[in-house]
């Protein structure tokens, strides 16, 4: 027997929650939301994981390692965490919890993964080049009015309107 999945939240709803949460995390933890540190901190840990040398004397890798810290020692890992079990809940109390591929009518399952891996590893990238991810730069950076984070926003808008028109017919 399959279940009915429930409705969407109300978009207006779900930024005042988002709102409320990143007040929350500035007020109790002094710091806003952000998610690529954490993918960062990660990385770190596999280059220590293969080759502890090399991660503890490079300049950029070893102040994850500086005093003896653990790159885990860090609020991000457990903000990441949380939003993946909580991911995982909402879709389970929602119906929504299965394996699948969204994807246009012009579209095969692997183009859509490459693209979705080559989307990925450019936005990694663009987000380490920015100090910040969406989530780090636009809201935790914007809250606090950051010049560079409305520049940053203000470029994704751009660029996103600018690249839909080149790819709009893939889904329709």
């Amino acid at each position: 027997m399959e279940s009915k999945s429930k409705g969407y939240w109300n978009p207006y709803m779900g930024g005042i929650a988002l709102g409320i949460v990143l007040f929350l995390s500035f007020f109790i933890l002094g710091n806003g939301l952000g998610a690529s540190g954490a993918l960062q901190r990660l990385v770190a840990w596999m280059v220590d994981v293969v080759s502890p040398v090399y991660a503890e004397g490079n300049n950029y890798w070893g102040h994850y390692f500086a005093d003896g810290r653990s790159v885990f020692d860090h609020w991000l890992i457990y903000e990441v965490l949380g939003v993946f079990v909580g991911g995982f809940l909402s879709g389970l109390l929602a119906g929504r919890l299965k394996i699948g591929t969204d994807m246009g009518p012009r579209w095969t399952k692997h183009k859509r993964w490459a693209f979705a891996f080559a989307g990925g590893i450019i936005m990694g990238y663009g987000a380490r080049l920015a100090r910040g991810c969406t989530s780090g730069q636009a809201l935790s950076g914007g809250s606090v009015l950051a010049a560079g984070s409305w520049a940053f926003m203000l470029m994704i808008f751009v660029t996103a309107y600018a690249t839909a028109y080149f790819v709009r017919k893939q889904w329709i």
